[in-house]
């Protein structure tokens, strides 16, 4: 009879830990998810932000040489991503392809200027930044004009903000969910030790004694979830990659890292914390309250 009773309690507290796992792992799996869409969504914010460029319109009494010295000199700036130079005759040539035909039979003359595209890093695509290197330019000897989309950085610079701020809520969230979720389920398999926790402290074991093993416990338990976690963010990624290959999952190493970094970080402290109040619990339990 205690044998089968041994038995039953080994089958329980196996089932007990296994819930603890898979458990943990989704709530892994889907705070990695989260992740992996925060850190994404401002890559792709980037992305769009360094499409955006200034136009320098050229002076025509400027020359080739100093054209491409002025160039050479915008290229070694902190906010210029690249900067592309085209020519009064190109432009003329991408403007007629564009209408379908050749102006300059027209007019007899080219009345475009040469003009510098600069392709500004993400960071300095604001309206107050780009407002003050438009009144840098505009002191500049050699600008003519200077001519960029204003309503668009404005729009871009709204909407980012906007989205990041709810992605921050969102992700507040979920971290709270997924730290209730996983303190539950300790909670649980602890619960069932709750007269071994207590027979300990009669006999005159210390509360960091106690708590030692349980910890120990719930760690390896958090780790084997952050793995789970982690090989199911390994097929999201796989698969995101080869149906959306735009987004170069694969390649960026920096995201991959703060993401799996971040699972695993949360897994232990998580873990830790959960396990620390609820068997902190149980100690301060009085003996006739474990059986409530």
């Amino acid at each position: 009879m205690s044998s089968k009773f041994d038995s039953y309690q080994k089958r329980r507290l196996a089932s007990s830990y296994i819930s603890v796992v898979i458990s943990i792992a989704l709530v892994l799996f889907m705070v990695g998810v989260l992740g992996l869409i925060v850190l994404k969504s401002s890559q792709v914010a980037n992305y769009v932000k360094e499409k955006v460029a200034i136009t320098l319109f050229i002076k025509d009494n400027v020359t080739q040489k100093q054209i491409k010295t002025f160039r050479e000199s915008l290229l070694k700036e902190a906010f210029t991503k690249k900067a592309i130079y085209t020519s009064k005759t190109q432009a003329a040539k991408q403007y007629s392809k564009e209408i379908g035909e050749d102006f300059l039979e027209f007019l007899g003359e080219n009345p475009l200027k040469n003009g510098i595209d600069i392709y500004l890093k993400a960071e300095y695509v604001t309206p107050e930044k780009v407002t003050e290197l438009e009144k840098r330019f505009s002191k500049n000897l050699f600008v003519a004009d200077i001519s960029y989309d204003k309503p668009l950085i404005n729009l871009l610079t709204k909407n980012i903000k906007r989205i990041s701020f709810w992605l921050l809520i969102v992700s507040g969230f979920f971290a709270l969910i997924a730290m209730i979720l996983i303190n539950s389920s300790i909670r649980l398999s602890i619960y069932s030790k709750r007269f071994t926790i207590k027979t300990m402290q009669m006999v005159g074991a210390t509360k960091s004694f106690i708590r030692r093993p349980f910890i120990w416990r719930s760690l390896k338990l958090g780790m084997l979830g952050a793995i789970l976690a982690l090989m199911g963010l390994a097929a999201l990624v796989y698969y995101l990659d080869k149906y959306i290959p735009s987004l170069n999952f694969l390649e960026d190493y920096t995201t991959l890292s703060y993401i799996a970094g971040g699972v695993v970080v949360s897994a232990l402290i998580i873990t830790w914390i959960s396990t620390f109040f609820a068997t902190q619990r149980f100690l301060n339990l009085k003996t006739d309250e474990l059986y409530y």
